[in-house]
């Protein structure tokens, strides 16, 4: 298992790991025994991709791989170039967890030309056959967890309702939202169906409740508008939310207008990640729940399959049928992710190693 990565030293650790493999083109190539990896992660503005990062540079350099990694800071632009570069400077593989899924196509055509396979990264990579494999979680289950989450702490089929939701989804630019969003919407939409849960906006679909590049102070906004124009005269019961930065945008909103006391308590709100300040959020009572993945068992599972890509092998996957890039269906590894709230955070969190008692 990858060595933990504390969030407290996390960005520390990937400044110095940014300033030895430096910008593009101003490196020397990093390099191990067994090879070179090219690392293409989206941006440092999430404590979720930091933590990915480390970990995988971590993981990669334990087992004698020399690993280049890089960040673009969601610039789509900048991560085409770095991954250009991993290419001119003779990485053996690439793993790159993409802005944008499908902007990808030219430089994934380079990749093969130059026989270096391409294993994406928790995003799914979309519209090139230049794909190999995918290493992520169970995108559809971590929108079931929320739905169920939101479903169980309403029980709408004991408690009298009906009861108002607001929907929030993910990036448009991100397959991953479209599994979040049908995950959920397979739990809660029967209830929508038959008016326990109602969407006083009316704004349902991918296209009205996408949060573009995943951004809270986007999702807090979108959030002002629905309660000025929706909830001057009635509370929200629930917030779909698919990631925790969007969550505490959304709560934000919610407590501008007085949500958090006692007479008006916060809703139900959703997360993804178990970052820091969400946990945070979730023992001081605001936000309810989020869905942790463990990044030191993806960035595990990852070196798995570049180790069994370059010596040959059987590549470990475990779904063959249900990512479709729109080109062909990519081998995938997924692994579980995991509810969690007020209840059960000590032992998740903190019981696994994944956070100090302090971090929290």
């Amino acid at each position: 298992m990858t060595p933990r990565i504390a969030p407290s030293l996390a960005l520390f650790g990937v400044t110095l790991l940014l300033t030895a493999c430096g910008g593009v083109g101003d490196a020397a190539r990093p390099t191990g025994e067994e090879g070179t990896v090219g690392i293409a992660m989206p941006t440092q503005s999430s404590e979720r991709w930091i933590n990915d990062g480390a970990n995988m540079v971590a993981e990669f350099e334990e087992r004698g791989f020399g690993a280049d990694l890089q960040y673009a800071e969601d610039v789509v632009e900048d991560q085409v170039s770095q991954i250009e570069n991993m290419i001119t400077r003779g990485a053996d593989v690439l793993v790159i967890a993409a802005i944008d899924g499908e902007a990808l196509g030219d430089v994934l055509d380079m990749a093969a030309s130059n026989d270096i396979p391409v294993i994406a990264y928790d995003r799914l990579i979309r519209g090139s056959e230049n794909v190999d494999y995918y290493a992520t979680f169970d995108n559809f289950e971590v929108g079931v967890l929320q739905g169920r989450y939101i479903e169980e702490a309403l029980d709408p089929e004991k408690e009298e309702g009906p009861f108002n939701i607001e929907l929030f989804g993910g990036s448009p630019d991100d397959n991953n939202a479209y599994f979040f969003n049908d995950g959920a919407m397979s739990v809660l939409q029967p209830h929508i169906d038959d008016g326990v849960l109602r969407v006083r906006s009316g704004q349902t679909s991918m296209e009205q409740i996408a949060t573009q590049r995943w951004d809270g102070s986007i999702a807090q906004a979108r959030m002002d508008n629905l309660l000025s124009a929706h909830y001057s005269d009635e509370n929200v019961h629930a917030v779909l939310s698919p990631y925790d930065g969007i969550s505490l945008g959304v709560i934000e909103s919610l407590r501008a207008v007085g949500y958090g006391s006692e007479d008006r308590p916060l809703p139900v709100v959703t997360g993804q990640d178990a970052e820091v300040a969400s946990v945070k959020s979730i023992i001081a009572g605001e936000q309810t729940q989020t869905v942790f993945k463990d990044t030191r068992a993806l960035a595990a599972q990852t070196v798995d399959m570049v180790e069994a890509l370059l010596a040959g092998e059987e590549v470990p996957v475990n779904d063959t049928e249900t990512y479709d890039n729109g080109v062909k269906v990519v081998p995938s590894y997924l692994l579980e992710p995991v509810s969690v709230d007020i209840d059960n955070y000590h032992e998740v969190l903190v019981g696994s190693g994944y956070y100090e008692e302090s971090d929290l």
